[in-house]
């Protein structure tokens, strides 16, 4: 592997780089590498209780979603076809990177993976047709935990493509922005994601 995992500028996020072989035939890829998850975050991945995958033509953007805290919910994501702009963003209320965001493109030809702690809001925007973004879960979906913030919140400010006319679900264009979720007390609490995490973290993979 050329490039190596690293933290992202959110406590607790890693930006985790995986191996595709291709040749005539296809090609092969290897989106999680327990080592190197270790090597970077000194803990393995945490029991994986349901994957999805989302297809998204291009100006989609989903999110800003995040879950309550309890029950709080890790993810690992990649993008096995097309071209996303991911984006995390820290909504822990106590972190000491509260409000921070990180963007990285996710695409085949230059292969990165994310770790996003509990807590961590996140966001993508399709910039292709028929974009796959594929994601693994510390729990699974529950509509009642989920929450979402606007993520075009100039709060938030976010970095989305200025070339890309956003397409939102209804749920989206209706969600609060950050002031308003503050006010009302509904963003997770630092300490409780992070206790939330180690939990997982005792009971997933020693890896």
């Amino acid at each position: 592997m050329t490039l190596r995992a690293r933290p992202l500028g959110i406590e607790g996020a890693y930006l985790l780089p995986y191996e595709v072989f291709d040749d005539e035939r296809g090609l092969f890829a290897t989106p999680l590498q327990g080592a190197e998850l270790r090597r970077v975050s000194g803990h393995g991945l945490f029991p994986v209780v349901q994957t999805s995958y989302s297809v998204s033509r291009r100006g989609v953007v989903r999110g800003v979603h995040y879950t309550q805290a309890p029950p709080g919910m890790a993810k690992y994501v990649h993008c096995p076809r097309g071209r996303a702009l991911d984006i995390a963003v820290d909504l822990r209320v106590g972190s000491p990177t509260f409000r921070r965001h990180e963007s990285v493109v996710l695409e085949p030809t230059a292969p990165v993976a994310l770790y996003l702690p509990v807590g961590v809001g996140h966001l993508f925007v399709s910039l292709e047709d028929d974009t796959i973004v594929t994601y693994s879960l510390s729990v699974e979906y529950d509509p009642r935990n989920e929450r979402a913030l606007h993520p075009l919140d100039p709060d938030l400010g976010l970095p989305l493509p200025e070339d890309v006319t956003p397409i939102l679900s209804e749920r989206d264009r209706a969600a609060p922005g950050l002031a308003q979720v503050m006010e009302e007390g509904g963003l997770p609490d630092h300490r409780t994601c992070v206790e939330l995490e180690e939990a997982l973290w005792r009971q997933g993979t020693p890896v």
